[in-house]
């Protein structure tokens, strides 16, 4: 399956977020008054099923998927999902000006000049371009996005065994742009970085002018702050990871000492964080990057926004997917809004495409 035949058609899909600790659902419909969330559902994982974005156990993703569609009372049958980690390479380029049929055809014959790949018949890749390259007019910056047609079908075959349609194969990153230019108003040149952590990945997302321009993926982000709390303590790492989510959802009087140890288990990290936006900038030429969003479940992690601000000085916050898309009331808990805005962005992101868009 070529990437570029998921992106016709016109049926309406649901957004299908695979991370390596949990599954998120996210169905949202157009109604007279902009986008609805009609449906948000979390069913957790099994260990080992999804290692640094590689699908190793086709069978149990299979049955965890039949398990949350059948319990979140989704009928949808048409899937957006996406790729991350080890399973994609997102690459910037800047080449001469030509049109997007010869520059296919040049990334498909010179692919070993920019992609880690001898072969191209095993590989599924789509570009965008960005627009005119601001050092030189006769030249133009592309993104290329490819993946292992093994990697691709692999998902794809364990999400259709679950009796459902993939139409589009999207990457975290790109899903968290589509989900920010829907939901917050931005200048045509304005910089700001999406910084996602998960459970086993962290993903980093520049944007300009509501456009991805860089990307990045390490493997560093919520298991690492759990394993951090489990030598510092000495206990299990369920206890660990109890503790950890306490201290992160408990109230600002709660455990200091707790919320200190989370910071700290979270410096490497913010190390991480840190080298991604320096390179950007010493890369990219070093524009003004007006703020950093924070998402994913350990995004909220008492004084990670402020200790982040201080580092980059940049001001930082947790990202909200829901400035302007409202809630179905009847099908979400109010109660749960905040948890869904934290874990909740890339599914979302997933879930606002539509067939034919790019």
């Amino acid at each position: 399956m070529d990437l570029k035949e998921l992106f016709t058609g016109k049926k309406k899909l649901v957004g299908l977020d695979i991370g390596s600790n949990s599954l998120k659902l996210a169905e949202i419909v157009s109604a007279s008054g902009g986008y609805v969330l009609n449906r948000f559902r979390q069913i957790p994982l099994p260990p080992g099923v999804i290692v640094e974005g590689a699908l190793e156990n086709p069978v149990a993703l299979t049955a965890t998927v039949k398990e949350l569609f059948r319990n979140s009372g989704c009928r949808g049958k048409g899937i957006v999902t996406s790729l991350s980690g080890n399973s994609v390479i997102v690459k910037k380029v800047t080449l001469a000006q030509m049109a997007e049929t010869d520059l296919r055809e040049l990334i498909r014959d010179e692919a070993g000049k920019y992609l880690p790949f001898d072969n191209m018949n095993d590989v599924n890749y789509d570009f965008q371009i960005l627009g005119d390259n601001e050092y030189n007019p006769n030249q133009m910056d592309v993104i290329i996005v490819a993946a292992k047609k093994s990697d691709v079908s692999g998902y794809v075959d364990a999400i259709t065994a679950a009796g459902l349609n993939v139409m589009i194969m999207d990457v975290d990153s790109f899903a968290l742009e589509t989900m920010y230019e829907e939901n917050y108003d931005y200048e045509s040149n304005e910089i700001i970085v999406i910084v996602n952590i998960g459970a086993s990945l962290t993903n980093i997302n520049v944007i300009k002018g509501g456009m991805s321009v860089f990307t990045r993926d390490f493997t560093l982000a919520g298991n690492a702050i759990t394993e951090g709390l489990q030598q510092r303590y000495q206990v299990s790492a369920e206890e660990a990871e109890s503790m950890k989510v306490d201290g992160i959802s408990g109230g600002e009087d709660d455990n200091i000492e707790l919320r200190n140890a989370i910071l700290e288990c979270a410096e490497p990290i913010c190390s991480e964080i840190e080298r991604s936006v320096d390179y950007f900038r010493s890369t990219f030429g070093g524009d003004y990057i007006k703020h950093v969003y924070l998402c994913g479940g350990s995004s909220r992690i008492a004084g990670l926004k402020s200790h982040l601000s201080e580092r980059l000085n940049i001001e930082t916050e947790v990202i909200n997917p829901l400035i302007k898309i409202n809630y179905n009331k009847k099908n979400i808990d109010p109660g749960k809004l905040e948890s869904i805005k934290t874990i909740g962005a890339v599914a979302i992101g997933l879930g606002l495409r539509k067939m034919g868009d790019k």
